[in-house]
């Protein structure tokens, strides 16, 4: 979870004054490093990625690590250039092909790697990339990316990776875009004997080696984004359940320090509670095969995939407080239920470039809402969703700049939930706004997408070109404003402050009847009304209201 909000307002009062803080610019002036970050280069363009082996050593004694990564490949375009990423200081030490060492040069956080054997297309391969170093020490988890090395209260290591936009590279050497995931990955982690290693995916096996430590391998089945990579370093104690979930049995697995497991018991019973509410409204989970796993932190917590990691105090609400100012927040664990929601939008349906980071932040968010909404009901998750409105900023547009590794603004969270929010009143049919959501999980089960994309795809299903709509929420940074009129028995109405071509439909109350109007930025009226009608706009829109007569 990131977010570029400076500060956080809550009940009017500032709150949480840096705890969004992010890697996003907001300036234009990117380098060619961010260029070589977040473009599909021709040295990344002509493969394609279909399996990760990382075998890596964690060492909390010196706070370092070293390993190889096996990357296997298959060749699109018959080329012999080859840009692999790893941020310094770590670095990579040999690069072998088939028994073959290659030469490379580096450019930054960037390695071009040059291939002997010949590289046809279609042809399936693999190159062993052996590394080393120490890795970044995140300096505020997980808003700034890195390593966390700690210790428990008993003084034990407690070790911890999160490096969402900063870059998976900076702990281990990959092709770090989102555009292209692997098939499947295969961790093997080692670490001393006393502590235990949880990564993502199933456990396949443990080693005891010679050296007084242990490998902990780990298989996952399906693909898999390079930040949901993770390592999970401590003296884990683990409790296990079973969900029965609308494709059968999911194991869910629970890793605690020792010490916290009776609260930790207690805590995460959110977690069924979240498979159901979550299942309902946006299909199965999209990991069976792989478990689903929830593991204690030392920072706040993140989305991994199917390891989802958790440091939020065993407490309700975030840190403790809500978020919302409403109550609602405080009735649920906010880490559990907000990054496990990422299961299905930033693990199931990725982003491919970053500057959609919308894809993922505004539907988790919104899925908070959705998880009061299926236990408590609609009016509770209106009433969070509305809270969060004192949060926005409306500093910079929500979708960012592409190619340049740049995300948007910290409105992707509550600014996009309260558009979704706003789109479901449009909808107007919770059934097929249920059935969108799950078609969204279904129809983009296990990919990376654009904006474009799911624009697309809101705008089909919902049955109107929502262009301007998503143009007015995610490039502008204005609040459509309804400005209105009664004079006599006539209601004068228009859309300002808003995008070219704005259209949206908005229900408003007159004399306390409901009534749908479609406002465009030109001035319309409605006649035959009763004589100083009152006219109330639905607040689960989000727009401001303006009666012209009253200034």
């Amino acid at each position: 979870m990131k977010n570029s909000l400076k500060r956080v307002f809550i009940s009017g009062a500032a709150f949480l004054a840096t705890a969004f803080a992010t890697h996003a610019q907001t300036t234009s002036a990117f380098t060619r490093q961010d260029t070589l970050r977040g473009s599909i280069t021709p040295e990344r363009a002509w493969w394609d990625l279909t399996y990760y082996h990382l075998d890596v050593q964690i060492n909390p004694a010196d706070s370092t690590i070293k390993g190889v990564n096996t990357v296997r490949y298959k060749v699109l375009e018959p080329k012999q250039l080859m840009q692999i990423d790893l941020q310094p200081p770590m670095s990579i030490e040999k690069v072998v092909q088939n028994g073959q060492e290659l030469q490379y040069n580096r450019d930054g956080n960037v390695y071009y790697i040059q291939l002997s054997e010949n590289q046809l297309a279609g042809a399936v391969k693999a190159v062993d990339i052996y590394y080393g170093g120490k890795p970044p020490v995140s300096v505020r988890p997980p808003w700034s990316g890195g390593l966390t090395w700690q210790k428990d209260a008993n003084g034990k290591p407690f070790v911890a990776n999160s490096n969402q936009g900063d870059g998976a590279s900076m702990w281990w050497p990959c092709k770090d875009h989102m555009y292209d995931e692997p098939d499947s990955m295969l961790i093997s982690a080692t670490v001393p004997e006393n502590l235990i290693d949880v990564s993502n995916g199933r456990l396949r096996g443990v080693d005891q080696n010679k050296d007084g430590t242990r490998t902990y391998h780990w298989f996952i089945s399906n693909p898999i984004n390079n930040y949901g990579v993770n390592v999970n370093v401590a003296d884990y104690a683990n409790f296990s359940e079973t969900y029965q979930g609308e494709k059968g049995e999911l194991d869910c697995n629970y890793y605690v320090l020792t010490y916290n497991l009776d609260v930790a018991k207690r805590q995460f019973k959110d977690v069924p509670r979240m498979l159901e509410a979550f299942e309902h409204w946006f299909g199965p989970y999209p990991f069976y095969e792989d478990s689903y796993k929830l593991v204690e932190v030392p920072y706040l917590g993140m989305e991994h995939q199917s390891s989802v990691t958790y440091g939020n105090g065993y407490q309700n609400g975030y840190l403790g407080r809500d978020l919302s100012g409403t109550g609602w927040g405080l009735k649920f664990d906010y880490i559990i239920i907000h990054e496990s929601g990422h299961e299905w939008f930033a693990n199931n349906i990725t982003y491919k470039d970053i500057a959609d980071m919308w894809v993922h932040e505004s539907f988790t968010t919104y899925s908070e809402n959705l998880f009061l909404d299926y236990h408590y009901g609609k009016e509770a998750s209106s009433a969070y969703v509305i809270g969060q409105r004192a949060n926005i900023q409306n500093d910079i547009p929500i979708i960012g700049h592409y190619n340049v590794n740049n995300s948007g603004s910290g409105d992707m969270y509550f600014k996009g939930a309260n558009m979704l929010h706003t789109l479901r009143q449009i909808v107007e049919d919770d059934e097929k706004w249920r059935g969108i959501l799950r078609g969204l999980n279904k129809d983009f089960y296990h990919q990376t997408v654009t904006t474009a994309q799911i624009e697309n795809y809101l705008s089909q299903h919902v049955g109107r070109d929502l262009s301007s709509f998503f143009n007015q929420y995610l490039r502008d940074i204005r609040v459509p404003k309804l400005e209105y009129q009664v004079t006599g028995k006539v209601l004068k109405y228009r859309w300002s402050n808003s995008v070219a071509g704005f259209n949206m439909p908005v229900k408003v109350l007159l004399n306390g009847k409901e009534k749908w109007l479609e406002p465009t930025t030109n001035w319309q009226e409605l006649k035959g009304l009763k004589k100083n009608t009152a006219v109330k706009v639905d607040p689960n829109f989000y727009i401001e209201a303006s009666d012209l007569a009253a200034q």
